[in-house]
């Protein structure tokens, strides 16, 4: 099985370039090349260690269309991180593998979300409840419940929650970014 073109996409889907993967594991960028290419093949290890990056098993990697005939997800699927100032829950697992990822960011009071570098994509955000100012680049807009919005990954961006409540936000990033 050819599997070096499965490795590119993955990366082009993770915005990686392939310095960045092969610092990441620890392998060089020239080896990286070589495996996209179908030029060399990786041991099971090392195969791994890359599927570890975009946290995915060996199964997951060569069990192909599992996730794409699947189209309910239920509330015990849902996988959360909870941080300091604000929490994201997946709502779909293993969302990177698909071209949309969907969350709930659910920034604390007066919380913030991390700071999302520029990127080749965009991202469409509905406030839930509460409201959030959304920055994005050197421009701010002050978004209220029911209201969305709708910002190309070509800047730097983060939401903040100015009030002393929970504001929920439904956000869906093409290609996945969390």
């Amino acid at each position: 099985m050819k599997i070096g073109k499965k490795l590119k996409n993955l990366r082009i889907k993770h915005n990686l370039t392939m310095q960045e993967l092969a610092d990441r594991c620890d392998l060089s960028k020239g080896f990286i090349s070589q495996l996209e290419h179908d030029l060399s093949s990786p041991s099971i290890d090392t195969l791994i260690t890359i599927l570890e990056v975009y946290d995915l098993s060996l199964s997951d990697f060569f069990n192909e269309n599992e996730i794409e005939k699947k189209f309910v997800f239920k509330n015990h699927e849902v996988s959360i991180l909870d941080e300091e100032k604000y929490q994201v829950k997946w709502l779909i697992p293993n969302a990177q593998k698909l071209n949309l990822e969907p969350i709930i960011m659910t920034l604390k009071p007066f919380g913030t979300s991390q700071i999302i570098n520029p990127f080749q994509g965009q991202i469409f955000g509905y406030v839930l409840t509460g409201q959030v100012i959304v920055h994005y680049g050197h421009q701010n807009s002050k978004i209220n419940e029911t209201e969305s919005f709708y910002i190309k990954g070509d800047a730097k961006h983060y939401l903040e929650n100015p009030t002393n409540k929970h504001t929920e936000i439904l956000w869906i990033s093409n290609p996945p970014i969390f």
